[in-house]
């Protein structure tokens, strides 16, 4: 039976592979879990955050029953990014939180995750136990049901998320007067926080994308969608394009010139900020196996080392914690400041790159021509099953034939996505037509030997 859990909490499109009725089962559990048996005790809090895809309401209300029916209380933030959520529950001294959002997919997906009291995501250990009791917490369950007054209760606190927009902004120890921003919201979480957050700084500001209507988040716009918004800065000559997906743990910035500004050239340009300040821990900077020779070459050269983990933000997490270690984050956007934030914040991140750059005294094209990026070609597949697809013979002779005449000038990496039924293929290199070609010889190579 495979595991309830994927990367990133449950997944699934909206009312089809994930359904109301799972997420109360998710609720009632970890209620259950977060109580700890205790159930003459204080009742466990846990504060619920969403996005603002069509079927939030849907899913909060049901998680919200979940809880009470356990004799929790149920904490309702309304729309708030995904590391609003986090702070708030370890500030606040709730159990646990729980965000309703699926990211940067489309507004028909959904998604359910949990932060622990500290602020952290779950452990594996701890979202199986989560599991055990969902698989138990049906109709007719035997577990713990409260009765009159110990029934759980609803409350509505909107006004948690100016708590979350103070924090951000005491993270800035500058203004942005003078500058100009455009800013693409991706119709999601971030559509009234960060707006206040950069007008509040003095900034002269142009909003994207920060009108939601449940069916547009994601749409053409954000952090997965780039082009709008390069266009915005290079027609208004703005000096940065910042752009989040739609929870806002991520961003990816747009220089003046209307380049593109990744996971990888943030990470490099904070990473140098944090070192010319000295709190850059160890000189050390964790990011994935996706990260561009060009960041190890940039990085290498400013004095600074690199450690690679596998793809996901909780790996880097985990690397981060486990060392100390006070920077990581993914070409994907997801970027995360250890002395800051238990989790990828695309705000902060957004926040501390302006900082950067205004302390630098540089423009934003300056700043990203400090690494140079190999050409990098990423192809997805879709798979009628990701299950085995590294054992097949087909796929592993194609990866190698391209891993020879790359050679020691470029890179292949085939991965299986961890929230979608896709293969990923992706090859590094200095000559763009040769990783397409060897790119799109692979994914053939995967359409036939996991076809839909």
């Amino acid at each position: 039976m495979a595991r309830l859990f994927g990367t990133d909490g449950v997944r699934g499109e909206a009312n089809l592979d994930l359904k109301p009725e799972l997420a109360f089962q998710l609720g009632r559990a970890a209620t259950l879990y977060f109580c700890e048996g205790n159930f003459d005790g204080e009742p466990p809090c846990i504060l619920i955050g969403r996005d603002s895809r069509l079927s939030g309401p849907m899913f909060e209300a049901a998680l919200a029953a979940g809880i009470c029916s356990a004799g929790g209380q149920a904490i309702i933030a309304g729309i708030i990014p995904t590391p609003g959520v986090a702070y708030l529950t370890k500030k606040m001294g709730f159990q646990a939180g729980i965000v309703v959002s699926a990211s940067h997919n489309p507004f028909y997906d959904n998604g359910i995750k949990f932060f622990g009291g500290d602020g952290y995501k779950l452990p594996d250990e701890v979202e199986d136990e989560i599991e055990v009791l969902t698989q138990g917490s049906g109709p007719g369950d035997d577990f713990y049901r409260p009765l009159q007054t110990r029934i759980g209760g609803v409350f509505y606190r909107p006004e948690l998320l100016d708590d979350y927009v103070e924090f951000v902004l005491s993270t800035a120890d500058y203004r942005l007067d003078g500058l100009k921003i455009v800013l693409d919201c991706a119709n999601g979480a971030a559509y009234q926080a960060m707006p206040k957050i950069l007008s509040r700084l003095g900034a002269n500001l142009t909003v994207l994308n920060a009108h939601p209507s449940g069916i547009n988040i994601n749409d053409n716009c954000g952090s997965t969608h780039l082009a709008a918004l390069q266009k915005a800065v290079v027609t208004q000559g703005a000096d940065l394009g910042i752009a989040h997906d739609g929870d806002a743990d991520r961003c990816l910035c747009v220089d003046e010139t209307g380049k593109v500004m990744d996971g990888d050239h943030l990470l490099m340009i904070c990473g140098r900020a944090l070192m010319a300040e000295g709190r850059l821990a160890r000189n050390t900077i964790v990011t994935t196996v996706m990260a561009n020779i060009g960041f190890h070459q940039a990085l290498k050269k400013a004095g600074a080392r690199v450690e690679v983990t596998g793809v996901g933000d909780r790996y880097v997490l985990e690397n981060m914690r486990e060392n100390n270690y006070s920077l990581g984050g993914e070409q994907s956007g997801h970027i995360i400041f250890g002395d800051i934030s238990t989790t990828g914040d695309g705000l902060i991140t957004a926040l501390q790159v302006l900082g950067a750059l205004k302390k630098s005294g540089k423009k934003a094209s300056e700043l990203n021509g400090l690494m140079v990026s190999y050409p990098q070609l990423l192809v997805n597949v879709n798979v009628g099953s990701k299950e085995g697809w590294e054992e097949k013979e087909a796929i592993r002779a194609a990866i190698r034939e391209a891993e020879r005449e790359l050679g020691e000038n470029g890179r292949v990496l085939v991965r299986p996505s961890g929230t979608e039924p896709l293969i990923r293929v992706m090859a590094e290199g200095p000559d763009q037509a040769q990783l397409d070609r060897l790119c799109h010889a692979i994914a053939d190579v995967v359409k036939e030997a996991c076809p839909l």
